[in-house]
């Protein structure tokens, strides 16, 4: 009875202690933030306001390209850009993509 007992109480303690429910995993995922990736990866040749061209970056101050297309850019790489398939997730290179659409000047 009382081997009994304790494997109960550990395996209660295994349980309570496991993985977290769906839901609560979920809050603990930090959001991804673009603004930081971008000053990480593209700065250098971009620039922080998008418009430095070093290297023949594109002006992404005037770039009309869609979010969809800029995503691909990133994932795949362009002329002198490398491709970011291997270095960031998808998740990080949407967030990038998004920031890259709040340097655009209006029009």
């Amino acid at each position: 009875m009382k081997k009994l007992f304790i494997w109960c109480s550990i395996m209660g303690f295994i349980l309570a202690c496991g993985n977290p429910g769906k839901n609560e995993s979920a809050a603990h995922v930090k959001e991804v933030d673009g603004k930081s990736i971008y000053k990480n990866y593209c700065v250098n040749c971009h620039g922080l306001q998008g418009d430095m061209g070093a290297g023949g970056a594109a002006n992404l101050k005037v770039s009309m390209l869609s979010l969809e297309e800029r995503v691909i850019v990133i994932t795949k790489g362009r002329n002198a850009m490398q491709a970011y398939e291997s270095v960031l997730k998808p998740a990080q290179i949407e967030a990038v993509a998004q920031f890259t659409l709040t340097l655009k000047e209006s029009e």
